[in-house]
């Protein structure tokens, strides 16, 4: 019997255990895990099947879903990140939510109001049951929401940023986003770079500037149900609105069968809308800068 082999029998430290007889493999697999891209793939794995089992579900489910999505969130970041959550805080949540949400009804309405100006777009009542279509949307886009600003906002971009900063981690997690839309109807490589800018980027500088998940899923919850009540697709999806939309004109001032966030207009003001979050994050000093990232990280 080897040297080695009797000290492991002996219960002396073999090549896989510590100085303090622990398994250095098992230290090395949680601090593997307990990292920011460990935290982040696991919380992606929980978090997207939560939201993929309820996001097309009757009824209330996709909010169930999106209530189960923040516990799984909640989990993982205190159990695996061991970090506290302030950015699902409940107090002033509702406030959170109420300016996020006038932000992207203005967004969505001042864009729609000025393709219409330039002959774009033309509506006509749907004559659908109006409390039926309602509460369908609301469900369908508080679920979907909640869960991506989840995902792309509370899990990706907090990781990355602690890797490598604020400003690369709101230019990743931006071209994911447009990149995740990339298989919806009618998408194409424009309208993925339109998502990655006036969605991704801008709802990326919004958390930044907040630091809440609660501003950024009213935002988003907004956008896409007023785009939705409207009969206007949405990131290609064509769902039953209180309106029916008729298009007029070129895809670059429509967005053609995508749908709002595919015309240039939006995407405009989505980036003027994020150049002013990031400002206003800056101001507040709410950004982390790569040495300060890097530091976190070893520390």
């Amino acid at each position: 019997m080897s040297t080695a082999s009797t000290a492991r029998h002996a219960g002396g430290p073999g090549p896989d255990t510590g100085p303090d007889g622990h398994d250095a493999r098992g230290g090395r697999l949680d601090r593997i895990v307990r990292s920011p891209l460990g935290w982040m793939l696991t919380g992606l794995v929980g978090v997207g099947l939560v939201s993929g089992l309820t996001a097309t579900g009757p009824g209330p489910v996709p909010v169930l879903g999106a209530v189960a999505a923040v516990a799984v969130y909640w989990l993982v970041m205190r159990r695996v990140a061991r970090r506290s959550t302030p950015e699902i805080a409940r107090r002033g949540a509702g406030r959170e939510v109420l300016l996020g949400g006038a932000i992207g009804l203005g967004f969505v309405l001042v864009s729609a109001l000025l393709i219409t100006a330039f002959g774009g777009y033309s509506f006509s009542w749907a004559g659908h049951g109006f409390m039926a279509v309602v509460w369908s949307a609301v469900m369908v886009q508080i679920g979907t929401a909640v869960t991506e600003e989840l995902l792309f906002r509370g899990l990706a971009l907090q990781a990355l940023e602690q890797l490598w900063g604020s400003r690369a981690a709101i230019v990743v997690t931006g071209m994911f986003f447009g990149i995740a839309h990339l298989g919806a109807p009618g998408a194409s490589a424009w309208s993925a770079l339109a998502i990655a800018l006036e969605a991704g980027v801008m709802l990326g500088a919004a958390f930044l500037w907040r630091r809440t998940i609660w501003f950024v899923a009213g935002l988003h919850f907004a956008w896409n149900t007023t785009e939705q009540l409207l009969g206007i697709p949405v990131s290609g999806h064509t769902s039953e609105g209180l309106f029916t939309v008729d298009v007029h004109g070129p895809a670059v001032l429509t967005g053609g069968g995508f749908g709002l966030e595919a015309a240039l207009v939006p995407v405009v003001i989505g980036v003027l809308l994020a150049v002013r979050m990031f400002v206003l994050a800056r101001r507040g000093d709410r950004l982390l800068p790569r040495r300060s990232a890097r530091h976190a990280q070893a520390g």
